[in-house]
């Protein structure tokens, strides 16, 4: 006996190769529903969403702790046949008010139903995956029938959130710092560094021009070491779960017993390295360069520094190249001082992005056909109404 409902897909069209979306940026795409017979149904629509969510569990003894939260950004829905009976939770935006969008009777064959949202301008952190937790942003759409179990399909949305301007302003300080140690038993003297950052945010694949003054009155040679590493913290119940993973580790030339030099380094932040989050109030993605001087049979002097780590797609089309180490100029670093590692981000409220296309209409006319194909799918169908293939039998699996 063939199913009513042999298939239902939510699918979307990219808007670039990388497949990412930012604030503000439009997401257009359809439901595809593939009939066996006559049907009638209740409800049929698409929502787009995203959500934070922290879990995990900790063991004591015989008893066992779960530790679980939840934060939600917005909730957008779009109908194309609604449940009057049925009432939206305060939460939900709905995209479109009309009754009855499109007949409640669906005929056999295969039903294409075309939406658009847009997303939110601020307020919403990247999406994210990490031990203990996650963002996500997904398009969800679900059909309703009597007497039948409710059928859904999900997608998720990849979403790098435009840095908050606020932030975008203080990244741009220079930093620096200083330690001094002096040395005891199987080393004597002392030793001392200071460290100077051009700037504190800095994109996947950049350079991070490292400038360090490095006094060595100690009676063994040092090398200086630097290391990247990330934060993750996750919070639920009050309580707070962190893991922390080195991601470069790079050690510059020994510096003689009893001379002092001016160390030059470029240590490039990690292409693959996701964006920090910090206006998420249950997860949080930082990260920290950590320079120390490595002195044998002696604890190891260290600095760290807080750094910011931003979307390249968001900042150019291509990642800033390294820095070469030739033509530093200390000088023209500022004296300010680090900033704490737990501070609090400032407010996300950004404005409106500058030069912003219009948005498209809900029921735009998509291009005329052409011979070559397009570089991201096919365009979505005329708004004003779904597209019906008279042949399912015949209808090829491939998804539109």
């Amino acid at each position: 006996m063939n199913s009513t409902v042999k298939k239902l897909d939510v699918t979307y069209n990219p808007i670039n190769e990388r497949n990412t979306f930012t604030n503000g940026d439009f997401i257009i795409g359809q439901v595809t529903l593939e009939m066996g017979k006559d049907c009638q149904i209740n409800s049929l629509f698409v929502k787009f969403k995203a959500k934070a969510e922290v879990l995990w569990t900790e063991t004591h003894g015989e008893t066992t702790v779960v530790y679980h939260s939840k934060e939600k950004y917005f909730t957008l829905k779009q109908y194309f046949i609604r449940n009057q009976n049925v009432k939206e939770p305060k939460h939900v935006q709905l995209i479109n008010h009309t009754s009855e969008s499109y007949p409640r009777v669906v005929a056999p064959g295969i039903h294409v139903y075309p939406f658009c949202f847009q997303i939110p301008l601020q307020g919403i952190p990247s999406a994210f995956k990490g031990d203990d937790g996650k963002i996500v942003f997904s398009l969800e759409a679900e059909l309703s029938r009597s007497m039948r179990i409710d059928k859904n399909s999900t997608v998720t949305i990849n979403f790098e959130a435009k840095p908050d301007p606020n932030i975008l302003s203080r990244i741009m300080t220079p930093l620096r710092d200083s330690k001094d140690k002096k040395m005891n038993v199987f080393t004597s003297g002392s030793v001392a560094m200071d460290v100077r950052l051009e700037k504190s945010g800095f994109y996947q694949g950049e350079g991070i021009k490292v400038v360090s003054f490095i006094q060595n009155n100690s009676s063994r040679e040092i090398k200086p070491k630097y290391c990247i590493y990330r934060k993750h913290s996750f919070f639920a119940n009050g309580e707070r779960r962190v893991h922390t993973k080195d991601l470069i580790k790079e050690v510059g030339a020994p510096i003689p017993k009893k001379t002092s030099e001016t160390v030059k380094q470029v240590i490039t932040v990690p292409h693959d390295a996701l964006p920090s989050i910090l206006n998420c109030n249950i997860i949080k993605a930082e990260y920290r360069l950590r320079v120390y001087l490595d002195v044998k049979f002696a604890s190891n002097p260290t600095i760290k520094f807080d750094i910011i780590v931003l979307p390249v797609s968001l900042g150019s089309a291509h990642a800033p190249p390294p820095y070469s180490a030739a033509g530093f100029e200390p000088e023209a670093f500022g004296k300010s001082a680090p900033t704490p590692w737990n501070s609090a981000p400032a407010p996300w409220d950004p404005a409106a992005p500058k030069g912003k296309p219009a948005p498209p209409a809900c029921n735009p006319v998509p291009p005329q056909p052409s011979s070559e194909s397009p570089p991201f799918g096919a365009p979505p169908p005329p708004y004003e109404t779904h597209q019906l293939y008279p042949s399912p039998n015949d209808f090829s699996q491939t998804k539109l």
